[in-house]
């Protein structure tokens, strides 16, 4: 179904994993689904199950096309929609980060190097930016009717996307809670970018249209 002429986009977070769990932030590590987020993945599928939707990406990380297969989709693969990579504070709870920066420390004040140098906010929404532009051609029917696009991800990407979409400062991404084994829809209200639905569980997804 499309809204106002324009296809919408279904926003997916992959189902929970034991970091997610413990409040760890998880970003290039690829821990597996728990039995729970298998469970939230596949209640999903009824309602995915509805929508035609024209272009499906993942994630290339497991957890991500788990969740997918679980729900019944078969993506395409985007690099681009890999979560955040958290340098130093991949495995750790930002309560243990701020042992070592102080304060009130987020990952949008910035990572600490780590195995990897990590990624600032800003690269996190570049990669974002390169996904909405694959996918606004099929939002907005440039080479057929609009159509529905879904993503497959993880929560702080996605958050990004989504203040991205909404042509915020990607910094909006930390008021935006995202739980996992969630859907959000996100459309347009007559010309301006606009959030339909946020953070719907598999339970609640029956009220959805």
């Amino acid at each position: 179904m499309t809204s106002h002429g324009h296809g919408r986009l279904i926003l997916v977070r992959h189902g929970q994993t034991q970091w997610s769990r413990d409040g760890r932030h998880t970003g290039l590590t690829d821990l597996p689904l728990l039995p729970e987020g298998e469970a939230d993945a596949a209640s999903l599928r009824p309602y995915l199950a509805r929508l035609d939707l024209a272009l499906v990406l993942s994630s290339d990380l497991g957890r991500a096309l788990r969740t997918a297969e679980l729900a019944g989709l078969t993506p395409e693969v985007d690099p681009d929609l890999r979560e955040w990579d958290y340098g130093g504070a991949e495995g750790r709870t930002t309560e243990q980060v701020r042992e070592d920066e102080g304060g009130r420390w987020t990952v949008f004040d910035g990572v600490p190097p780590g195995q990897t140098p990590g990624e600032t906010v800003e690269e996190v929404a570049a990669r974002a930016s390169r996904v909405l532009a694959r996918v606004r051609p099929v939002l907005e029917g440039e080479h057929a009717a609009p159509a529905d696009v879904c993503l497959v991800g993880h929560g702080h990407a996605l958050r990004i996307l989504t203040a991205v979409w909404l042509g915020h400062s990607p910094r909006l991404a930390a008021q935006l809670e995202l739980s996992p084994g969630s859907l959000s829809l996100l459309g347009r209200y007559r010309e301006d970018a606009s959030v339909v639905a946020w953070n719907v569980p598999a339970t609640g997804l029956d009220a959805l249209v």
